[in-house]
């Protein structure tokens, strides 16, 4: 039974692309969920400019891509530190990335959380908390004064600076900024025709980015200029930095927005306190270079949101929430990695003008890009997951499949964010361990209408015979064709991702 001195399942501090998220996916499951977001309306500021491959491919997997192909554009290259890179077409049916604006995505997220049920309480700024056994107190500063929630657990997605990562004593280290940049949403009438996107000086480099007619997104970078954290940020300040940078301001007029950032490069020491987690930028910051860290933060999301509905609806134990942690963290080291070296090679001076050559001739052979290009998309994650087969903790590929119930794909198995056992060969074996889990886990026979899977990293491989998927799209068990399913590996694997077969003694239910 729900315990009633609950205010909600779950309250998550932080409005933006990784909190709306994660509250649409406990809202999938069932979770009751309260976003608690400081600003009394979204900001419209544009901040981050593009999705990557694997969060389209989550979004597909929810069923919501059209939203955002519908109002960004796809892009059909890339680049790493401003060095282009090619896209591999056969690596995913999203391969290209997607310009659209964060604020465009926040809307888009904060009108599907609507549609699910989703509360979200503006100018409610997380100030304290308290954690018992049963579950933590949410004290909220709000425009009608103070107020408390009581949940289960809380989740700050609540950025960079979180309160609630400090609340709840985590540790933030990492390295120091070395830089300062500026941006803003301007118009720039005297900008050549002929411009190409970012250029470097000996003094540091700029980029100027249409998002829309007549107003383009500017970026200057200046090394060893580090602002004070209470610096204001003015349109004058970016006009004169530009000066500095490109010798002209173009014209620069009516700015949107104007803002400020840095190499600083963090990561919180663990993603779990108790009944405390973090996500997003509350988890980590990197300086924003190949526009990495809101998809992280989605992909973040989808991560923890099933597993954290899980243990609140009683289906797993609270156990499983530190794979979480075990996976995730790894995944933001490897960002903060290849960010710190996206700084370097762009800090001016003939040192770095001879690197960037050097880099840009390796990037012309393939498993250089590859590995590149991979870095950026996050296509090629493997987290630490039991089991032999190559798919084994890879995230799955959107095969095309066949079914009695017609023509359908991987992806569009995933639509309710619950686990799914897709048998490829029509397993009775499979079939007898799938019933124990009928309950929480979609049991799908149909059969691959492609023979070979694209796995990057790793190239085509078999279509499997049988394949546990979770709700964020990775496998956790797999059958090779033309062998007999290892049923035992497969009933660990249920019971490992979620919880004790219904039929068990001991089984948790709500």
């Amino acid at each position: 039974m729900a315990d009633t001195t609950m205010d909600t399942d779950v309250v998550i501090a932080g409005a933006g692309p990784t909190g709306l998220m994660l509250a649409c996916e406990l809202r999938l499951a069932g979770v009751d969920v309260v976003v608690a977001e400081r600003l009394a309306e979204r900001s419209g500021e544009s901040r981050a400019g593009g999705i990557h491959s694997r969060t389209l491919e989550v979004l597909d997997q929810r069923g919501i891509l059209d939203r955002f192909l519908d109002e960004g554009e796809l892009q059909p290259v890339g680049h790493f530190s401003g060095l282009y890179l090619d896209f591999d077409e056969s690596e995913s049916r999203h391969p290209y990335p997607l310009m659209i604006l964060q604020s465009t995505i926040e809307r888009l997220l904060e009108e599907w959380a609507v549609e699910l049920g989703v509360r979200v309480r503006r100018s409610s700024e997380v100030s304290g908390i308290r954690q018992d056994e049963e579950g933590v107190t949410v004290e909220l500063g709000t425009d009608q004064g103070p107020a408390t929630l009581r949940a289960r657990y809380l989740v700050g997605c609540d950025g960079g600076r979180s309160t609630v990562r400090k609340l709840a004593g985590i540790d933030f280290p990492g390295t120091e900024a070395t830089m300062t940049a500026l941006i803003g949403d301007v118009e720039l009438p005297d900008l050549p025709e002929d411009y190409v996107w970012v250029r470097r000086t000996p003094v540091g480099d700029y980029s100027a980015i249409a998002f829309e007619p007549g107003w383009h997104r500017v970026i200057t970078s200046e090394f060893d200029r580090v602002d004070g954290r209470d610096e204001p940020v003015t349109f004058e300040r970016l006009k004169e930095s530009l000066i500095r940078v490109a010798g002209t301001d173009f014209g620069m007029r009516n700015p949107r927005w104007v803002s400020r950032f840095n190499d600083a490069a963090r990561q919180a020491a663990r993603y779990r306190e108790g009944r405390v987690l973090l996500a997003g930028d509350a988890a980590h910051i990197h300086f924003p270079a190949g526009g990495q860290g809101l998809n992280m933060g989605v992909q973040d999301a989808v991560n923890l949101g099933w597993k954290l509905a899980s243990v609140v609806r009683g289906q797993a134990p609270e156990t499983l929430l530190d794979s979480y942690h075990t996976e995730r963290h790894p995944v933001a080291e490897r960002v903060l990695h290849n960010t710190r070296a996206q700084s370097a090679l762009v800090r001016p001076g003939p040192q770095t003008d001879a690197l960037r050559e050097v880099f840009s001739a390796l990037m012309v052979f393939d498993d250089v890009n590859q590995y590149l290009r991979h870095l950026l998309t996050a296509l090629d994650i493997r987290y630490p997951i039991d089991g032999d087969h190559p798919l084994v903790g890879r995230r799955v590929p959107d095969a095309d499949l066949k079914s009695s119930e017609g023509e359908t794909y991987v992806f569009a198995l995933l639509h309710d964010a619950r686990p799914v056992l897709l048998d490829l060969c029509g397993s009775a074996e499979v079939a007898a361990v799938a019933e124990g889990w009928a309950d929480r886990v979609d049991r799908v026979e149909a059969r691959s209408e492609d023979e070979q899977w694209p796995v990057p990293a790793i190239g085509e491989i078999p279509a499997p015979a049988a394949l546990l998927i979770r709700p964020d799209g990775y496998a956790a068990w797999a059958a090779a064709p033309g062998h007999s399913p290892d049923t035992a590996a497969l009933r660990t694997a249920l019971t490992t991702w979620f919880g004790p077969a219904a039929n068990d003694e001991g089984t948790q239910r709500q």
